[in-house]
This record gives structure tokens, sequence and C-alpha cells, in this order.
């Protein structure tokens, strides 16, 4: 049911009714067929979701840039839960790239019994909040696809499967190219150093908030054209230093502690940044 805060609720998580169908979400969960060759970036919203479509595609384009350039990446590699996008979705002559952010007990069933790979890129708690201030679009809607403590936790358990790669915001920031390499091997492709020198070189974040701002297609979602600029604002970690309190930093990472209890520490770098 739809609130007074344009929120639908389907199975405990908060979705977004201008882009979000329950009925469509309960089909693609039960209906939605994975192919093998299938990838699809997983994210929890605003953790540098369109940084790892922008290098995933590079990836397989083998560092030519002609592909990010020419193509939106909402074409390149469509959310499978945006109704607005159904066609995009069903087209898999384009490739067989996708995006998602919904929680795992939300996700199409057929993956799970696919050999279709994730790239699950997590970034830090708190510079998460960061991000949703200064996306002033929809920075009131901090809590859409529910709790970020249970969208982690609800995918971690993957973690060890060969079609499972959690990759961190923060360690692909520290070393992009370890980071290509160690994506490049999950995903089978065998670039030359040449190649992989070409992904590096138009990979940065500023070459590609530049393709994406020159991009003039319009977004497949009502008055969003303006959220591109928002979307891409520093491209940075740490940020949230400038901006936390002493007492905000230590409410948090108290919370932090009591949420994420027995979970692998080693899995999130975040004091190296």
């Amino acid at each position: 049911m739809e609130n007074s805060n344009k929120f639908l609720f389907f199975k405990g998580v908060p979705l977004l009714s201008s882009v979000h169908d329950v009925e469509h979400i309960q089909r693609m969960q039960d209906e939605f067929e994975f192919q093998d060759e299938d990838v699809i970036v997983m994210t929890y919203p605003k953790s540098g979701t369109h940084w790892m479509i922008h290098i995933l595609s590079l990836i397989y384009s083998k560092g030519d840039p002609t592909w990010v350039k020419s193509v939106p990446y909402w074409e390149r590699c469509p959310w499978i839960e945006i109704k607005t996008n159904m066609e995009n979705v069903k087209n898999k002559a384009n490739s067989h790239l996708f995006t998602s952010h919904l929680p795992a007990h939300l996700f199409p069933k057929s993956y799970f019994t696919s050999k279709a790979k994730i790239l699950y890129v997590c970034q830090e708690s708190k510079g998460r909040p960061c991000s949703l201030y200064h996306f002033k679009i929809i920075s009131h809607l901090t809590l859409l696809y529910g709790s970020w403590f249970d969208h982690i936790k609800g995918w971690l358990p993957m973690r060890n499967s060969e079609k499972f790669l959690f990759l961190t915001y923060e360690e692909i920031h520290q070393n992009l190219k370890v980071s290509v390499e160690k994506i490049c091997q999950f995903m089978g492709k065998e670039l030359i150093e040449e190649e992989i020198n070409s992904v590096m070189k138009n990979a940065s974040f500023q070459v590609m908030k530049k393709y994406i701002l020159e991009n003039k297609e319009p977004m497949p979602i009502k008055n969003m054209e303006s959220a591109k600029i928002m979307m891409m604002r520093k491209g940075i970690c740490g940020d949230w230093k400038n901006h936390f309190t002493v007492t905000q930093k230590e409410t948090f990472n108290e919370q932090y502690q009591e949420k994420m209890k027995g979970m692998e520490q080693d899995l999130f770098p975040w004091d190296q940044c």
C-alpha cells in the first residue's frame, strides 16, 4: 500500500512508488529467468553503483570507451526492479549486464540456481548517509530498500560462492588496477596489458562523470535528469569525516558494532581511507 511519503512496502522493504511496482517485483522474483552468462551489479543505494557499471562496461569492451560514451548506463546495465526498464531488461541482445539494489529475499529466485554472477559493491557505512545528504532529490528517502545492515547481511552469506564477488568502494578507490584485475579474473575476461591500461584510463571517476553528463538522452525516470549531476559528487572515500561530529561518530560506531556483531571485520577496510 502507498503511504503519504510515496513509499511502497513489499515484504517489509520500503520502495519508491514513482519507480517501483509491487506486482512487477513479485513477478520478477517468481518468473524472471537469469541466463548463465548474466552479470548483476548489486549495491545498496549510493555505494558506487555507477562507477562499477562503468568499470564493468569497459572490461566488456576491452577498454574501448565507445560503448560507455554512446550508450547510457541505464541501457547498458538496466535496473531489473524499475518498472520503466522492462524493455531494456527483456532485450538481452545488447548485453547480459544488469543492476539491482534489491535485498536478497526479494531477488529473482532463478539467480540462486543459475550460474549468473553478482558483483556486490559495499561502501563504508558512514559514507552512505553523507552521500544521501548531498543527493537532495531523494535525500529524504534514507531507508529506501530497507536497512543497510539488513541488505549487506542478507547478501554476505553468498561471499564464498564462485559466482559472487564482494568488493568495497574503498578498495576500488585505493587500487583501481588490482580491482580491475580481480573483476576480470572473476568474470573470466582475459585482457592484455594495453586493454587493462585503457580500462584504467577511462575508469577514473572524473572521466566517468564527464561521459555521463555529456550523454543527453533523458533518464527513464520522470523528473530525474538533474539527478545525474548530484549522483556523482566527489568520488572519494572518508568524506564523512568532514560532516560527522565526534558524538555522531561515537553513536554510529556503537550501532555498527551492535548490528554487525559476529561478522568478519576484515571484510571492511574502513579505517584504511
